[in-house]
């Protein structure tokens, strides 16, 4: 070969060669708008509160650990197997509802009159339909009855003796009250009525206020199905020694649920009045529609500033139809986990 023809060659691979380089070292990584999104994808909580190591033994967090594993495998089963979202999230809360380990459901604290008083509320990002329930007292999973507002209502909200008497209505399982008592819940209520600080509450007034070191026990489940549709719920038992039949974020849509297909499911847990103040699940989906801001951004902008300079603790999940997730909160830690199908999953408690 002509010694020019071998130098042509040589300049040619080269110049190749540099020019790939140059591609793969100036590849962006993949941002929220970018990626390719999961088949399917969940996030879930357990609340969020004063959750520190020092103060947790081996056996509660494995029970814990296990219970929101459970989930998750609820949850991914339907996803799995071509269900939607909705069902996937009703099917994950249900097992958060039937652990003891959680302010929901089996494990729902007290009220001051020493009852428990369940809510649960349920929207569907596809639609932008909503239910939600406050204050039941005989049906086993409150979450089943915010759906069946969604699905069977013309309303959004239901509260009390209605709330209770429509779930019944529409075939939903009751229990007998005593169902829902949890020896520990009920000596957290004991030690709230004799004055000591262990889950405390102040009234003025009419004005609820509680210890910052207050744990908040609610669950929420935000999932995103294979054809893409978003939905979100949240369950609760609400704040100890509540009282006049007092109802936080977790019933009330825009507070502590939203979803939307646009932009994102979200699902909250603190201290409800802050929550509803602010309009914090609304808020997330605000900022990304109206702002352009990233689900990342946006989460975190309500979580870590916004409620923070109000005063407000607490935290959230929330996931896009992208597939990201977000688990943001301002307390010292939070029950909370998430899963994409092909096998990534997570499960931590504290910062």
């Amino acid at each position: 070969m002509p010694r020019s023809s071998v130098l042509f060659a040589f300049l040619l691979l080269t110049f190749t060669a540099c020019s790939e380089s140059e591609t793969m070292e100036g590849e962006e990584p993949a941002t929220e708008e970018t990626q390719t999104a999961p088949e399917y994808a969940m996030v879930i909580h357990g609340g969020a509160g004063t959750i520190l190591p020092d103060d947790m033994t081996p056996e509660r967090a494995d029970g814990i650990r296990a219970a929101m594993n459970a989930a998750l495998d609820a949850g991914e089963a339907v996803l799995k197997a071509g269900g939607t979202a909705a069902d996937a999230v009703e099917a994950t809360i249900w097992v958060l509802e039937d652990s003891p380990h959680f302010n929901a459901g089996k494990g729902a604290v007290f009220t001051n009159a020493g009852i428990n008083e369940m809510d649960a509320s349920f929207m569907t990002g596809h639609d932008l339909q909503a239910g939600a329930v406050g204050g039941l007292t005989t049906i086993k999973h409150p979450i089943s009855a915010a759906r069946a507002v969604l699905d069977k209502s013309e309303h959004v909200l239901l509260a009390g003796k209605g709330a209770n008497d429509f779930a019944i209505e529409q075939g939903l399982e009751t229990v007998d009250p005593a169902y829902f008592r949890v020896d520990w819940r009920w000596e957290a209520l004991q030690k709230a009525l004799e004055g000591e600080k262990v889950e405390q509450e102040q009234i003025q007034g009419n004005r609820i206020i509680e210890d910052i070191d207050h744990k908040y026990g609610t669950v929420g489940c935000v999932a995103l199905d294979k054809s893409g549709n978003l939905a979100a719920g949240t369950s609760t038992g609400g704040m100890t020694n509540k009282r006049y039949n007092r109802l936080g974020d977790s019933p009330i849509i825009g507070a502590g649920t939203y979803a939307n297909n646009a932009t994102a499911g979200v699902s909250c847990t603190g201290w409800g009045e802050y929550f509803i103040r602010y309009a914090v699940a609304y808020d997330i989906h605000a900022r990304m529609a109206y702002g352009g801001a990233s689900l990342e951004e946006a989460a975190n902008a309500v979580v870590h500033e916004t409620l923070v300079e109000a005063g407000g603790t607490g935290g959230l999940i929330a996931l896009d139809a992208k597939g990201n997730v977000v688990m943001p909160f301002n307390t010292p830690g939070m029950y909370r986990g998430y899963l994409k199908a092909g096998g990534e999953r997570e499960i931590e408690f504290y910062k």
